[in-house]
């Protein structure tokens, strides 16, 4: 109810920063999105550095027993083995952060896409409409026939309650070419659009 005796223009500014801000929010709730689920991915790190030290350890020794006289090359196998397990761990926690990234990158990509869709293809193309709106009424206003062509357009979009108040007979006015009804109804389809009557 108050918004409604807002001038147009005024709200028309509200609106536009309601839906700068409004991306605003979602941009960062996507980056914070982004940023709480790269945080499952520090198990996965850990994961990774361990068993990348484990493997690395297990190849020294590997390489150390390996120059047993004799015995050397038999006791190497168990740590081969067990520095390829590691490796394999590593490889898991590797595999487990990229997975993870990938999902951080779709979740906020996808928190962030589906509101700018509506900016871009809701709220835009109306603001665009009443942008060229606007445009040609400033172009006319000034002009007789064009105060003549805002009397009609008011006529007919205008709700019954706005064009009563202007007085009972306004469209039979309009008609007979009275020049205080078609100010009266340029004056009101320049309002609705935000913008000051013809001079």
């Amino acid at each position: 109810m108050y918004a409604d005796r807002l001038p147009t223009a005024v709200r028309q500014l509200l609106t536009d920063l309601l839906v700068v801000f409004w991306v605003y929010a979602w941009i960062r709730a996507g980056l914070w999105i982004n940023d709480m689920v790269e945080k499952l991915g520090v198990p996965g790190q850990k994961l990774q550095d361990a068993g990348t030290g484990i493997a690395g350890n297990l190849n020294d020794i590997s390489g150390k027993v390996g120059r047993v006289p004799l015995v050397g090359d038999d006791l190497t196998s168990p740590f081969k083995s067990a520095a390829g397990a590691a490796a394999s761990i590593a490889d898991a926690g590797r595999q487990q952060q990229e997975i993870i990234d990938n999902l951080a990158l779709a979740m906020s990509l996808l928190i962030i896409a589906v509101p700018l869709a509506l900016v871009l293809f809701l709220w835009l193309p109306l603001r665009l409409r009443w942008m060229r709106r606007a445009g040609v009424a400033v172009k006319v206003r000034n002009e007789p026939a064009g105060k003549d062509l805002l009397a009609l357009r008011a006529l007919a979009s205008r709700p019954l309650n706005e064009l009563t108040k202007l007085g009972p007979d306004i469209a039979q006015s309009w008609r007979n070419g009275d020049a205080a009804a078609v100010d009266a109804l340029a004056a009101l389809e320049l309002r609705d659009l935000g913008l000051k009557p013809a001079r």
